[in-house]
């Protein structure tokens, strides 16, 4: 394989890979007709902001014990079934809404429940990749395909989801969410891994994440990059939630105009993972995280403002290219360093503060721009991203006594 995919010579990952393709393009589908579907139904911000909420909400609340189950069972099994769990719920909203029979309440009853299966399934999927790779230094570039693999579905399934919403209604694109699963399934039965020996509990969950925290609490290096992940989750994010606002309202769009807008943050994204995937090391990673903050701030500025859809595609660009080069960079540092023993509850505090902060940014965001304004509350938004990726840059410069990354 070349450089670029050079984590594919693993035969495990690369039948990973394949399935997750297939998935996360369905899963990009389902995400875009809910929240258009939420729109549809009400017409407010604060619906908007409420899906996004309700959908990742779980994952702050039960992220934490679903990285002491990850770290305790065998993960392939538990993301078995966490894959069957999706499933079952992508099946149970499009029957609902082929039926007509989806109501605000019920959407955001599905969204909870798709967040409590998050919970566990995401830190499971992290922790699953340093098992899928033959040689340990492609671990690496295997976080950064993951991240590139996440980003072509990114690009792909909205604007898919936003022809099919047009055509052919909601019901459809959570329809094909839930065939898509089967790829993920037949993937996870298809790879060969030694079967993982449980391991003794020792003491309660409680104790287990009181744990995970204290390891957090020594690295300094991981602490940072949590604090600055869930800072942006928090303040960055959340533009996706009021993306069907400025669709119509703003550009006088519709679901396609929708979808287009959210491939373009897609690809910027995208360009990210790949930048990230052709690196040989993590050698200067933390210089790029750094500044990618603040340009995610500057472009959410820049968007915020912007009312013609010739600026408004190559913003979102670049603001995919800053919010990803966090999360992702973020990621390949801290699975570089943390220790096998940890690294479920490490990871599952990374999603806490990757997915798991977002719907409050998201709740935040919906409610200061229903009162106050979509552009005045993205600018301010935009700004306070910009001081959260200069305060990282400053205590990481502190931490020079520490191993260079």
């Amino acid at each position: 394989m070349p450089s670029l995919l050079r984590a594919l010579n693993s035969r495990n990952y690369r039948i990973y890979f394949a399935g997750q393709l297939v998935s996360l393009a369905g899963t990009w589908m389902q995400q875009i007709a809910m929240v258009w579907l939420a729109y549809r139904l009400t017409g407010s911000a604060l619906m908007l902001g409420a899906v996004g909420f309700a959908t990742q909400i779980p994952i702050l609340v039960f992220g934490a014990l679903g990285g002491v189950i990850t770290d305790r069972f065998d993960k392939r099994r538990l993301l078995m079934a966490t894959q069957i769990l999706s499933l079952l719920q992508a099946l149970l909203l499009a029957l609902l809404a082929w039926l007509g029979l989806i109501t605000p309440a019920v959407l955001l009853a599905l969204a909870f429940g798709l967040g409590v299966i998050n919970a566990l399934d995401i830190p499971t999927r992290q922790s699953l990749a340093v098992q899928l790779v033959d040689q340990r230094e492609d671990l690496p570039n295997a976080i950064a395909l993951n991240s590139m693999l996440m980003n072509v579905a990114r690009f792909v399934g909205p604007a898919l989801a936003g022809f099919v919403v047009a055509a052919l209604g909601e019901a459809v694109c959570f329809l094909l969410n839930g065939v898509s699963y089967l790829a993920v399934l037949l993937a996870l039965t298809a790879i060969r891994l030694p079967a993982e020996v449980p391991r003794p509990a020792q003491g309660t969950p409680l104790q287990a994440l009181r744990e995970g925290l204290r390891y957090v609490g020594a690295h300094p290096r991981i602490r940072a990059s949590l604090v600055l992940i869930a800072a942006t989750s928090f303040l960055a994010s959340p533009y996706l939630v009021l993306m069907p606002l400025f669709a119509r309202e703003i550009l006088g769009g519709d679901a396609r105009l929708y979808g287009l807008l959210v491939g373009c943050a897609g690809a910027g994204s995208l360009a990210s993972s790949v930048y990230l995937a052709s690196r040989r090391d993590t050698r200067g990673l933390t210089r790029v995280v750094g500044w990618a903050a603040p340009l995610a701030g500057v472009a959410l500025v820049i968007f915020a403002l912007s009312a013609h859809l010739t600026l408004t595609m190559p913003v979102l660009f670049g603001l995919g290219i800053g919010i990803m080069l966090v999360a992702a960079g973020s990621n390949t540092l801290i699975q570089t360093q943390v220790d096998n023993a940890f690294r479920g509850r490490v990871m599952a505090l990374f999603t806490m503060a990757l997915l798991g902060v977002a719907p409050l940014g998201s709740f935040a965001v919906g409610s200061l721009a229903h009162h106050f304004g979509v552009r005045a509350t993205l600018v301010a938004c935009g700004l306070l991203t910009v001081m959260a990726g200069r305060a990282y840059q400053r205590h990481v410069r502190t931490l020079g006594s520490l191993p260079a990354r």
